[in-house]
């Protein structure tokens, strides 16, 4: 059996858990990956010589499937690291006010929680982002340096090929919160 190691005190007592510390790493990690995105799409990429024209920030602007990108951003920003963070508090509920160490089953599907939450929201959001940047850049004038596509094509050269993707990773996202809730609903039920 994992033991856990204290994280602080309650009326005196001792407070355990394991989980909730996962939860607020990974919030720390998805934050720092969408800090990382916020200054490429806020900042100007003359750094890295590209053209302004090709900025996600213009991409932005302009709409159309670049929104993809946009919505993308507030998503992770969201589910990937606010959705995170208090899933911790979740986690430490059970165990550190309720003593109920995640074990056995539990802990499995605590695990998978927190892998397929993890990885789905990431994964599905990131290339969400990056098909708007391709959209946005595809649908810009070539006066501007894009391709100057129409709708139409935007969708069928780019959007189409990431929907699939896009949606079998939020299922994975998705299928990790069940695992999450039944291992939740499980422990909350058992004795301490």
């Amino acid at each position: 059996m994992d033991k856990a190691s204290p994280i602080g005190t309650l009326d005196g007592r001792s407070i355990r858990g394991k989980w909730a510390g996962r939860w607020i790493w990974a919030a720390v990690i998805q934050g720092a990956i969408v800090t990382i995105i916020t200054i490429l799409i806020a900042q100007p990429l003359s750094f890295f010589n590209i053209e302004p024209y090709f900025a996600p920030a213009m991409v932005i602007a302009a709409g159309g499937g670049g929104t993809w990108l946009f919505t993308g951003y507030i998503l992770y920003l969201v589910v990937g690291v606010v959705g995170v963070a208090v899933t911790a508090i979740f986690y430490f509920y059970i165990e550190g006010v309720e003593g109920k160490v995640y074990h056995g089953l539990m802990n499995y599907l605590a695990w998978g929680h927190y892998i397929l939450m993890n990885v789905g929201v990431a994964s599905s959001m990131i290339l969400m982002m990056y098909g708007g940047y391709l959209a946005g850049w595809a649908g810009a004038a070539v006066s501007s340096g894009g391709l100057g596509y129409t709708d139409y094509q935007i969708h069928v050269n780019y959007l189409s090929h990431f929907e699939d993707p896009i949606g079998a990773l939020v299922l994975i996202a998705a299928l990790g919160a069940i695992l999450g809730g039944v291992g939740y609903v499980l422990s909350v039920r058992r004795k301490a």
